[in-house]
């Protein structure tokens, strides 16, 4: 019941995640104006990064006893979701609001590319347990 709960669990995180990034985000950037849909998506991010932090942290407390290595990137996934949400976040946030395009582009680059490595991990998990 425990390994279930965890891919299950681990397999929300995942598909969450994938909606967020690719679906929700590309979503308002198409159905609004850009001055409308950046407020909205920086509204929005704290809430997907507990998201991500509470996924991760009980998926990885699920896994402890079954797989360390699970538990392991997904305790990595919950610590940089963490530091990309209380310091990357507000980073990204402070280069918009002073307009400074170089420094939001490598944020960005960077918020971009520790999504994608969640991603990753989560689907590493879930391959992991489901074997």
């Amino acid at each position: 019941m425990l390994l279930q709960a965890a891919i299950l669990l681990t397999a929300l995180l995942f598909g969450g995640m994938v909606l967020y990034a690719f679906g929700f985000a590309s979503f308002l950037f198409s159905a609004l104006p850009a001055d409308a849909a950046g407020p909205l998506l920086r509204r929005a991010f704290p809430h997907f990064y507990v998201f991500v932090i509470v996924c991760a942290l009980v998926g990885s407390a699920l896994t402890a006893t079954i797989d360390l290595a699970s538990t392991i990137i997904l305790g990595l996934i919950a610590v940089t979701a963490l530091l990309a949400r209380q310091i990357l976040m507000p980073a990204i946030n402070g280069a918009t609001d002073r307009g400074n395009r170089s420094r939001f582009g490598i944020l960005h680059t960077g918020s971009v590319l520790v999504t994608l490595a969640h991603i990753v991990g989560s689907s590493v998990v879930i391959l992991r347990l489901s074997a």
